[in-house]
């Protein structure tokens, strides 16, 4: 091709183009608007008639919510000052009964002068709870997580301090038996004293114990019975403890279902089923109504600690089922692994088996806590005052009597924040250790 015809060529350009902003149409709000309302006719026929129905319920629902009343001291008195505002037989919520009644539906009967106590006991928990969940804290903060659950009972019921040191106590030994008496009596029976020692200690050695240090050194606060505990108190009680307990338990029966040993393998499988068999609510009354019969005559067994272990109880056996899913996904070859590597049963399991069998079952389990942290609102039949057994009581009373709707939303928006946090928290774990780079 000559250079006067390369010149005349259409083609040829000899300087670019200055860059053009893209299409209205292909960028920003527009853009999201047609690939996720109006990507079709169908599409948008949908949601112009979701769009509709969502403005009905809420010009409907936000002026009940927005024009409600916060300051009354009876539904009463909420009705004459709506009559003031709007007319009569004008909708409007009563907001007044949360401002009143607030410090039962949070604390139940706990005394006032002691709420200082709750709330440093959830510092306390969060604190400690913290560093387990977010590895970019100091590992330092690890230190206050072995003793919270100490320092939280302490402070929560009182009494001598002696008595949680005591039970502390317990688990040291435990813990020094297992550590130097597996190299001589081996890991199966080093794993059976640092058991049993414990309980025989707890079971005739510490009351003892703290008893006589409280006689010599009483040293405590105020003593709170269990009986002044309600509201969402209450419920964080019995979930936090259901939740903390029964992971560990659900991972160990999860186990003894797949363990090649008789008896352990029998006993999980018999518990877990017989557990999972029976609904909550029946194993609840059997904690309050059938749990006294079976105890020696004269037994104080305070009913919340039997709440507590049956719920407890309740979720391991879910969580084990859950666990075992997590460990038959792996693939065989995972435990071949382990075996070519020299490590024992034990390490195998803390090592290789367990981390990706708890990775795959974290939604099950997250799912499971949610489970549980919602169903301590079935307390409530057995003479538990949890936050819907004070919004029945509220609603018993002469001022707020005829009122519904706002204590339910008050104690649904709270139980919201709480199970999708740890809904959120989950899906966080989750990509996280997320290893196919999707």
């Amino acid at each position: 091709m000559s250079e006067t015809h390369a010149h005349s060529a259409a083609y040829v350009r000899r300087e670019m183009l200055p860059q053009e902003a893209p299409p209205a149409l292909e960028t920003g709000a527009v853009k999201w608007l047609r690939e996720n309302l109006f990507s079709s006719w169908l599409n948008g026929i949908l949601t112009v008639v979701s769009l509709a129905f969502i403005w009905l319920v809420l010009s409907s629902i936000l002026p009940w919510v927005v024009q409600g009343i916060w300051n009354a001291e009876s539904l009463s008195e909420c009705r004459e000052i709506r009559d003031q505002l709007y007319g009569e037989g004008h909708e409007v919520a009563c907001w007044a009964v949360l401002g009143d009644r607030w410090r039962q539906l949070l604390f139940g009967f706990y005394p006032p002068e002691h709420y200082w106590r709750v709330v440093l006991a959830l510092v306390v928990f969060l604190a400690a709870i913290a560093p387990v969940l977010f590895e970019s804290l100091p590992r330092k903060m690890l230190i206050l997580t072995p003793l919270a659950p100490f320092i939280i009972f302490f402070l929560l019921w009182g009494g001598t301090i002696w008595g949680p040191l005591a039970v502390l106590l317990g688990f040291v030994i435990g813990w020094a038996i297992f550590t130097y008496g597996s190299p001589v009596v081996g890991n199966l029976g080093g794993t059976v004293l640092a058991i049993l020692v414990p309980i025989l200690y707890w079971l005739f050695i510490a009351g003892p114990i703290a008893s006589g240090l409280g006689a010599i050194l009483p040293i405590g606060l105020e003593f709170v019975a269990s009986d002044e505990f309600g509201g969402f108190m209450l419920s964080f009680v019995i979930g936090i403890a259901g939740i903390v307990l029964s992971l560990p338990i659900g991972i160990f029966l999860a186990l003894g279902r797949q363990s090649d040993l008789f008896i352990i393998n029998k006993f999980s499988v018999i518990f877990i089923e017989v557990i999972r068999g029976v609904p909550l609510i029946v194993w609840l009354f059997t904690a309050s109504l059938l749990l006294n019969y079976f105890l020696p005559p004269g037994t104080n067994f305070d009913l919340m600690l039997r709440v507590i272990i049956m719920v407890t109880l309740f979720s391991s056996a879910y969580i084990a089922e859950v666990i075992r899913g997590g460990l038959a996904a792996l693939p065989r070859g995972q435990y071949e692994g382990a075996d070519s590597l020299g490590l024992d049963y034990w390490q195998s399991m803390r090592l290789i088996i367990l981390p990706q069998a708890l990775k795959i079952s974290i939604p099950g389990i997250v799912s499971t806590f949610i489970g549980l942290f919602k169903d301590t609102t079935l307390v409530v039949f057995i003479g538990l005052l949890d936050p819907i057994g004070f919004s029945n009581a509220i609603r018993a009373s002469t001022e707020w009597n005829g009122i519904y709707w706002e204590l339910f939303i008050f104690i649904g928006l709270c139980f919201f924040v709480c199970c999708f946090g740890m809904s959120r928290y989950s899906q966080y774990l989750e990509r996280k250790l997320r290893t196919d780079h999707r």
